[in-house]
């Protein structure tokens, strides 16, 4: 299908953690960029988001170079890694703190899963009770003076006020694979995940600032990804506006599964690209398989 090129030059990106090696999942997520950048005469990059310094390893991030060029994919250099962009991260968080919306909190994860109640975001997990929300300057300073590990989290009442009052109810774009330059209005609800994480405890951003920062960085007009990560986009759209990031318009693919109809993942050992290609699978017969 061919499509009308927009008036700016669309730019998309594929963007994997190396902290495991790619599944089929993220071959029919690569491909799809790839197909789509190229249909509407617009470019697609690969972003390598390793702020994960504990899970992310060289070898990981050598395989996605591997796997994606023998899938029949080339993208433009240099590759942007998230490691080399931690400043950028900074700052960011820093304007979300002269707008007073970040708090520090001391919980561990055990300690929020003891106090939180039933409530639960997209994702399943437990919402955060806001336990440090309100902890005195005094109890803070005594807190970190004791070296207790510190997050920084978004008070989410506040944010979505502040963003509100400038914008009015938040939405985003979102398009199909088939019609890439028609967009429906999606109303965002970001306090269904409650405070999230901005700042983690072991890196100066979280998943959710730095892929906002770096897709502005990087211009990117269209977002494609898969469905796990739908919800998590009523959060960017909500940081994007506070940071006055342009926002870009997204599509989220269903997911591919295994026999047992579970998601393919690298947490749960699904079969990688890496083993079939041990028992001579071609990357021919995996395009064909995911319709390309």
């Amino acid at each position: 299908m061919a499509l009308q090129k927009t008036s700016s030059k669309p730019k998309l990106r594929f963007a994997p953690s190396p902290n495991g090696y790619l599944h089929l999942g993220h071959a029919f997520s690569a491909l799809t960029n790839a197909d789509l950048a190229k249909r509407l005469g617009g470019t697609w990059l690969l972003r390598i988001e390793d702020i994960d310094q504990n899970r992310s390893k060289p070898e990981f991030i050598q395989n996605i170079f591997d796997d994606l060029k023998w899938l029949g994919l080339d993208w433009p250099e240099p590759v942007l890694h998230q490691s080399t962009r931690l400043g950028s991260y900074r700052d960011a968080a820093k304007k979300l703190h002269a707008l007073n919306l970040l708090y520090p909190c001391f919980c561990s994860r055990k300690k929020t899963r003891e106090v939180a109640g039933t409530k639960v975001d997209p994702d399943g997990a437990p919402i955060y009770p806001g336990t440090c929300k309100n902890l005195n300057h005094k109890q803070i300073q005594q807190k970190l003076e004791a070296k207790i590990p510190v997050q920084y989290r978004l008070h989410m009442d506040k944010a979505v006020a502040k963003a509100g009052a400038k914008a009015g109810p938040l939405h985003f774009k979102q398009f199909t694979q088939d019609d890439p330059l028609t967009f429906d209005k999606i109303t965002c609800q970001p306090k269904n995940w409650g405070d999230v994480v901005i700042i983690r405890k072991d890196t100066p951003t979280s998943y959710h600032l730095s892929v906002v920062v770096d897709d502005a960085f990087q211009n990117i007009t269209h977002v494609i990804r898969g469905k796990d990560l739908e919800a998590a986009t009523n959060i960017h759209i909500l940081l994007q506006n506070l940071l006055e990031f342009p926002s870009p318009a997204y599509f989220h693919h269903q997911l591919i599964n295994d026999d047992k109809q579970q998601k393919l993942a690298k947490s749960s050992g699904s079969t990688n690209l890496k083993d079939l290609q041990k028992i001579n699978i071609s990357a021919k017969q995996i395009r064909e398989q995911l319709n390309f």
